[in-house]
Parts: C-alpha cells; sequence; structure tokens
C-alpha cells in the first residue's frame, strides 16, 4: 500500500477552506489542464456525506475510473472519501483541517493500492504516487488561491 501525507497553510478560516476542499467547481478546476473528467452525485455545489465523485482519465491506452464515496464529514474538521468503484485495488483520502491564529493547516493522508491488472501494478510502483500527489498539490494550490482572496465567494454559490 502507498501512503501520501502532505501538508498545507492557508491564511484564510478553517471552514472556509473545508468547503473549498469539498467544492465541485473546484475539482474541475484542478483537472482543467489535463484530459481528465470530475463528475459527481452531489445534490448542490458541495459534496456531503454518502455522495460520490467519479474521476475518468486515460492511462495505458485505457479509460481508468475511480468513484469515490464521501464516508465521512465533520465540518470545518475532517472529509473523507474512499473508493467504492474502480480500477484501483483500494483509495482512502482523509482531508484534516486545523485551524490556527493566522489560518488552516490543511492535512492530505492518502492510501492506496494501484490498479487490478498487471500493467497497474507497473504503473503503480512507477507513476501513480507522484501523478496522485501532483493532482493533490495542484488541488490545494488552487484552494489556497480561492481562500485567500475573494475569489472563493464566486464558487461558493
Amino acid at each position: 500500500m502507498s501512503k501520501i501525507h502532505l501538508t498545507t497553510f492557508i491564511k484564510a478560516p478553517a471552514e472556509r477552506v473545508f468547503d473549498l476542499s469539498r467544492n465541485i467547481t473546484i475539482f474541475k478546476k484542478a483537472l482543467q489542464s489535463r484530459k481528465e473528467k470530475i463528475s459527481s452525485g452531489a445534490a448542490g455545489n458541495l459534496v456531503s456525506s454518502g455522495e460520490t465523485i467519479t474521476l475518468h482519465a486515460r492511462h495505458l491506452g485505457k479509460t481508468r475510473m475511480m468513484t469515490a464515496r464521501v464516508m465521512e464529514i465533520k465540518k470545518p474538521l475532517t472529509f473523507i472519501e474512499e473508493q467504492v468503484k474502480g480500477d484501483l485495488k483500494s483509495y482512502r483520502h482523509e482531508r484534516h483541517f486545523k485551524e490556527i491564529d493566522n489560518g488552516t493547516i490543511m492535512i492530505d493522508l492518502l492510501e492506496f493500492e494501484g490498479p487490478r491488472d498487471m500493467l497497474g501494478n507497473f504503473f503503480s510502483q512507477f507513476y501513480l504516487k507522484k501523478y496522485l500527489q501532483k493532482i493533490i498539490l495542484e488541488r490545494n494550490e488552487l484552494i489556497r488561491q480561492f481562500a485567500e482572496t475573494e475569489k472563493w465567494r464566486a464558487v461558493m454559490n
């Protein structure tokens, strides 16, 4: 099992950072530069407990898909999603938020096992961890840009 642990400091209140981290518009903007798509089973722009997010990406000549369900939300402290369908053997992404005097510390804890097929095992060892880490870093930077400016108002309607 592979693990990713990232810590991001954002100069904004925890509640704002928390809501931006579960915002469908932010997810979509984070993937715009890639040939990947995201769809949501969410009733609104913010995913809630029990709702799903599906990512479609083409890797190694195959369209890969992963559907994650929001397993737990404790606003504004914790947001956890787990794969319920897809090519990975397992996927669990925990986001934790700690408000401090001058902002919020956002912690991403991701545990996953690569795709089930033979090529997937190779793919996982040499590519998947870096790929997932890059996506999370890009998303976190976008959250930071929105949270620390007035941009957040445009996506939180």
